[in-house]
């Protein structure tokens, strides 16, 4: 019986970090990996055939190695990019050893037969859409805000006239710049006379800003439900833009037909495992209180209070995988 839990990340990754020492002292195997360290850090060989319809092989790292085959579960985290691994070459040879091992080492890593994934990295690319997000979410019959994504300067103006005031938000981080540093774009209010024709140049997500009494993170894994209202000391519209050691936490209680429609939230996405953002209008008592923001399919959790309930909620899944608990 497959026994392994493969652990799919780089290597400075606290929040798995918690996860693989909750999983050692239940003695459940496991083994980490960052497909990114393909070459001296990172062989392998997959087989399959007529007689073996299923991958078989063996995979290395520098201080620990399994059979394809022996791997139950798959948590799959948050591994190095695999263009990195191939920097130093001229852009052609980059973008080719780029695709080779993306297909070849995460294609046969993304198809493990019988293993179970939390979250597959399939699902997770699906659900990372925010169009996708707030569709599934208001046919689900949550509340989300009145949205417009556009490149068209005057239905943005449209927009704002109408929904004011409104806000903007960022489909995707900030890449890299040319010295390696990151940055961030937060959510922030805009002024509809500051639209003009250069919006036409990319595509732009505005929804109208709720009157929020607060912010909820809700962390859902398996059937277990984790729910923090946030608050920013100095009200910030994103309270993800200050110090997070001076976030003030307090656990919640989520509505009934909230928690529902969270389970099938993730049914409809194949998740297994979701960070959920909400605002909140009244008290929380209500489900119509709750207005839907975003769902994070791979999302950070190591820095709320409940993170050890948490830990212990993927350390249970995980390992009644490797009891026979079943694949996705």
């Amino acid at each position: 019986m497959a026994s392994t839990v493969l652990v799919v990340t780089a290597l400075e990754d606290v929040t798995a970090d918690r996860v693989i020492a909750a999983l050692n002292e239940r003695e459940v195997p496991v083994v980490r990996v960052d497909p990114a360290d393909i070459g001296s850090g990172l062989a392998f060989g997959a087989r399959i055939g007529a007689g073996a319809p299923a991958w078989s092989g063996r995979l290395v790292t520098g201080s620990r190695e399994v059979e394809l085959g022996e791997v139950a579960a798959v948590y799959y985290r948050r591994p190095t990019p695999y263009a990195a691994r191939y920097q130093h070459l001229p852009a052609q040879q980059r973008d080719f050893a780029t695709a080779e091992a993306r297909h070849g080492l995460g294609g046969v890593l993304n198809h493990l037969h019988g293993a179970r994934y939390v979250n597959h990295p399939g699902a997770v690319t699906a659900a990372d859409f925010k169009p996708a997000q707030l569709q599934t979410a208001a046919q689900l019959g949550l509340a989300i805000p009145p949205t417009l994504i556009t490149n068209d300067v005057e239905a943005a103006r449209k927009f704002a006239a109408e929904h004011g005031p409104v806000i903007y938000k960022t489909f995707r981080g900030l890449p890299r710049d040319e010295d390696g540093r990151t940055g961030a774009i937060w959510t922030q209010r805009v002024d509809a006379d500051t639209f003009d024709d250069s919006l036409a140049v990319t595509v732009h997500l505005f929804q109208a800003e709720i009157p929020k009494t607060g912010d909820v993170r809700v962390t859902v894994v398996g059937r277990r439900i984790f729910a923090q209202q946030i608050a920013a000391p100095d009200g910030a519209l994103d309270w993800r833009r200050g110090d997070w050691d001076q976030l003030l936490h307090a656990p919640i209680t989520v509505p009934a037909p909230v928690e529902a429609a969270l389970h099938n939230y993730l049914a409809e996405f194949s998740l297994v495992f979701g960070c959920f953002d909400f605002a909140l209008t009244g008290d929380g008592d209500a489900a119509q209180d709750w207005v839907f923001i975003e769902c994070n399919p791979n999302g950070q959790w190591g820095w709320l209070p409940d993170a050890g309930d948490i830990t212990t909620a993927f350390a249970d899944i995980l390992s009644t995988s490797t009891e026979g608990g079943g694949a996705r």
